[in-house]
């Protein structure tokens, strides 16, 4: 029984994750943000072409679909031996479902949004720093990708050091997780190839200051 039923939370994670929230947005206001833009469903993409309040719900809606499975497989499985492989299942799937979504072709976003959420309902603080580093490498630069790929960078470290300064939840600290969420940190730098390749030539979109 055990075993469906992470089974059947991990199949979960990855098809809430697969639900493209911002192309939904976008059909809503009569535009498919695959074909505008950066041609990206993420939230970035969704405030460019559809609106900021548009991309507030896609983001916050993108989040909550990685939060949401991981806090359930952490109350699902809690005291459980199979805890932290469950967990890390449940994030990963969540976050391929948003990358590659099945409704979709297998053509998603980046999933940084996705990651985010999975990741603060996992170890809330080294996302924070995380989001803080987003928040001010944006206000230096204005560009969103360079804020992503920055916090990503920073995410694992920050995680390791708290390992190493025996601080936050013991789930948090298992060097399994740790090593997990720096994989999934590399991930999303992967995804934002293409972004640097443009921030290097200097043709990266960014967003102006009003």
């Amino acid at each position: 029984m055990e075993v469906l039923k992470a089974v059947a939370v991990i199949i979960g994670s990855y098809l809430l994750g697969s639900i493209p929230w911002g192309y939904i947005i976008g059909k809503v206001n009569g535009v498919d943000v695959r074909k505008v833009g950066s041609l990206n469903i993420g939230a970035t993409n969704v405030t460019r072409c559809v609106g900021k309040k548009a991309g507030k719900l896609c983001f916050a809606l993108d989040f909550l679909k990685g939060a949401l499975p991981v806090l359930a497989a952490q109350w699902l499985f809690e005291g459980s031996g199979q805890l932290q492989y469950v967990v890390i299942a449940t994030l990963f799937a969540a976050v391929i479902g948003h990358m590659f979504p099945v409704f979709l072709g297998f053509k998603g976003g980046k999933g940084v949004s996705t990651a985010a959420g999975a990741i603060m309902a996992l170890t809330p603080f080294p996302l924070l720093i995380a989001l803080v580093v987003w928040v001010v490498v944006f206000l230096v630069s204005r560009y969103v990708s360079l804020a992503s790929i920055s916090a990503a960078a920073v995410l694992p470290i920050v995680a390791w050091v708290c390992y190493l300064c025996d601080f936050g939840k013991e789930l948090s600290r298992s060097p399994l997780v740790l090593g997990f969420l720096t994989l999934i940190a590399l991930l999303a730098i992967m995804r934002h190839r293409s972004n640097i390749q443009r921030l290097l030539a200097g043709t990266e979109n960014r967003f102006g200051r009003k």
